[in-house]
């Protein structure tokens, strides 16, 4: 049981942590949603590339074709990944900026695997679902937007466990789950914010704790670049990156890699100076057939000139629990089913949220309207100076200050 004491600095924390994140965690549920089921939204708006059917015997174009028939529409451009749909091996997609370095100026070229005839140019920095993502990654604020918001995740989790902590002293009178219909419209949703908040207490832990894992990504890359890719690469430093012309052939180059891992399949490669790779190598990072381990990306370094593997090495730890984590935060590891349960618990989370707001700004209204009142008629404070704390007690449960809950 706990004290007095530790109960009111339990619910400090409980209601501050709350309310500092409420806002943004509002925001990123509103715009998760949509982002949960961005392949079939963009299937709907027809923005969603797709191969034409072929017989399934069709033989598969040469990867360096494809690559080719991508740079002919912008030769001024350099090729930083290709990558394969999870679903669909019948399309690449390749991707060219200006220079390998990390850059928000790139185009995207849909290429057909078979026949490496150019199938479109899709956009992803442009629509409805641009906006959404960008708002729920980084608030168009790059690496300090991805970090603001990282923040804001470490005190939902903090919330979410002061909550827990708090849920039984204060709802020990209750029943489990009830909501008290009878009472006042705040008591009735101050309920409901109780019992939404301890139901979705698992799924906004384990998704909010993912999604404050995903924002290191941009430097979780950069400390395994400085601390295992390095020393990797020791027998190349100083050279410059393999000019494009003196590369040898990148089909060999996925078949070797290929034959390194039998039984995956290819997730995407990047190419020479790109942030995935050193200036020196292809690296395709292949992954599992099953639904864990297709989230599992193994790198095989290939040397750019001459085709042969270089080195296999193990991706940290570090980087393991960001490839679960991204999948595992908009539910992509069930299909259909799994998006529609991520989607039901985002509502309720929406409502968990919004509550709590209304909750505590509700407060505040009640808090002046009994200021004023008091200040009108002094004379019921002599009459009754506890009245008003025990009727308090009686409208919102049987302790103070759960409006706090987020």
């Amino acid at each position: 049981m706990l004290s007095p004491t530790a109960l009111r600095r339990w619910s400090w924390t409980h209601k501050w942590s709350s309310l500092v994140c409420t806002v943004f965690m509002l925001l990123l549920c509103i715009t998760g949603l949509p982002l949960i089921f961005h392949h079939e939204i963009g299937h709907l708006l027809g923005t969603e590339v797709e191969a034409p059917h072929m017989p399934a015997d069709t033989p598969r174009a040469s990867l360096d074709k494809v690559l080719a028939a991508a740079q002919a529409l912008h030769p001024e451009r350099v090729v930083q990944f290709a990558s394969q749909p999870e679903d669909d091996d019948k399309l690449w997609f390749v991707t060219l900026t200006p220079t390998p370095a990390p850059t928000e100026d790139f185009k995207s070229v849909a290429v057909d695997a078979r026949t490496a005839l150019v199938l479109g140019q899709p956009r992803f920095d442009e629509g409805f679902m641009y906006v959404m993502f960008k708002l729920h990654v980084d608030l168009f604020a790059g690496l300090p937007g991805k970090l603001f918001l990282g923040f804001m995740g470490l005190l939902l989790l903090v919330a979410i466990v002061t909550g827990m902590v708090l849920y039984a002293p204060f709802m020990r009178k209750l029943a489990f789950g009830e909501v008290r219909r009878d009472r006042s419209t705040r008591v009735k949703w101050l309920d409901l914010h109780n019992l939404l908040g301890i139901v979705t207490l698992v799924w906004a832990f384990v998704v909010g704790g993912t999604g404050m894992i995903n924002t290191w990504a941009d430097l979780l890359i950069k400390y395994w670049q400085y601390d295992q890719l390095s020393a990797l690469l020791k027998p190349y430093e100083g050279q410059p990156t393999v000019p494009t012309a003196e590369r040898g052939p990148l089909q060999q180059a996925l078949e070797v890699a290929q034959a390194q891992a039998p039984g995956t399949k290819l997730s995407f490669i990047a190419f020479p100076g790109t942030a995935f790779s050193s200036p020196h190598h292809n690296t395709f990072f292949l992954r599992g057939n099953e639904p864990l381990t297709s989230r599992l990306l193994k790198p095989v370094l290939v040397d750019a000139r001459t085709a042969e593997v270089t080195a296999t090495p193990q991706l940290p730890w570090y980087l393991t629990a960001l490839l679960v984590s991204q999948p595992l935060h908009f539910g992509d590891y069930g299909g259909m089913p799994m998006k529609i349960l991520w989607a039901l618990l985002d509502i309720a989370t929406i409502v968990v949220l919004g509550s709590g707001l209304y909750l505590w700004l509700r407060k505040g209204v009640q808090a002046n309207s009994a200021s004023n009142n008091t200040i009108a008629t002094p004379t019921a404070t002599v009459q009754g100076p506890s009245l008003p704390t025990t009727a308090a007690a009686r409208t919102s449960g049987p302790l103070p200050r759960t409006e706090g809950r987020a």
